[in-house]
């Protein structure tokens, strides 16, 4: 195996809480280490004690960065003139592409043509080559794995990748330091999902820190196949077709590495509406004055909705990004 090949292996296996924390050590200097937000007005709709982890106010705007940073941090750019390659919907694309940058390796990025104007320009901007291509009709793994080959270039996926995973965990790790500087311990942690890198990333940190705590993940209506498969035990489709205006968290199914990660962990899975994600984009928007993509508000809009007894409780909800796109946001705050 050459060592392009050997780096595009994310291999098997466990990620554990000292990776999570060899994964912090080299975000250090890097990452944002985003704030936990507490706002009376939310303790007092819901009889908990609520706190907001902001990675909205992560670099490029999204969790993504830490997952990106953290695999190509270990990336050999004097023997990769290929660079690295991602697909993404937009926040995965632009944390590669802004990591890259930072190691001087060339970024490619295959993104649908129909993604929000404003991640297509932001990855750009971040100086990534982005590939269009139509979600319904190619397959972006494809065009991504041709470009890998053509180009000698290393794969950086959006999930299934143990460094992706650990980079990510950095958030729950943060989550329980923090919280225990305020002398307090975590009951519940919500965060959202799609292939489930963020939330296996979370439980991984948050399990081995504070084991009593329950882990959710939570996700689009029309996209809730991890909860499917948790409750099922075995990987579930989503439907062909279903919609949502979550764009950063649709996925087919669940990733084979993330899932078993997420089956051992998580304490379930929960869904919300496009509906209940617009109140809570308009509630993070006039309470908190946050500004908080569809996706990223998934389990905001699951806590609001009640979908959880969280009565009693010391609930963390994570705010996992907030590239929206302008037109939606106005037409969203319009509507309101």
């Amino acid at each position: 195996m050459t060592a392009a090949q050997q780096d595009n292996d994310p291999g098997t296996g466990e990620v554990s809480a000292s990776d999570v924390a060899a994964a912090a050590g080299r975000l250090a200097g890097h990452a944002v280490r985003t704030p936990l937000l507490s706002i009376a007005d939310l303790d007092a709709l819901t009889g908990a004690r609520v706190f907001l982890k902001a990675e909205t106010l992560q670099r490029t705007g999204s969790f993504k960065f830490r997952g990106a940073f953290n695999r190509i941090a270990q990336i050999d750019a004097a023997h990769t003139p290929g660079g690295v390659v991602a697909f993404s919907s937009g926040n995965h694309g632009q944390a590669v592409a802004s990591s890259a940058r930072q190691f001087g390796l060339r970024a490619t990025v295959i993104m649908p043509s129909d993604a929000p104007a404003i991640k297509i320009e932001l990855t750009r901007g971040h100086g990534a080559e982005v590939i269009l291509y139509d979600r319904l009709n190619e397959d972006r793994a494809a065009i991504a794995g041709r470009i890998v080959r053509e180009r000698g270039a290393i794969l950086v996926p959006p999930y299934e990748d143990r460094d992706i995973i650990a980079g990510q965990g950095t958030i729950g790790l943060e989550i329980v330091e923090d919280l225990r500087a305020r002398g307090l311990t975590p009951d519940i942690v919500l965060s959202c999902c799609g292939g489930g890198g963020l939330v296996a990333g979370i439980a991984t940190a948050v399990s081995a820190a504070a084991p009593a705590a329950k882990i959710y993940s939570v996700e689009p209506e029309q996209f809730d196949d991890t909860a499917r498969s948790l409750a099922a035990g075995t990987r579930q489709s989503n439907a062909p077709g279903a919609k949502t205006i979550c764009d950063a968290i649709v996925t087919p199914t669940p990733g084979e590495m993330t899932f078993a990660i997420n089956r051992r962990l998580l304490a379930g899975g929960l869904s919300a509406s496009d509906a209940e994600v617009k109140r809570a984009i308009v509630y993070a928007s006039r309470q908190l004055k946050l500004v908080v993509e569809p996706g990223g508000a998934v389990a905001l809009a699951a806590v609001l909705a009640g979908k959880l007894d969280i009565a009693g409780k010391t609930v963390v909800v994570v705010l996992s990004g907030g590239n929206i796109d302008t037109a939606l946001l106005s037409e969203i705050l319009a509507a309101a």
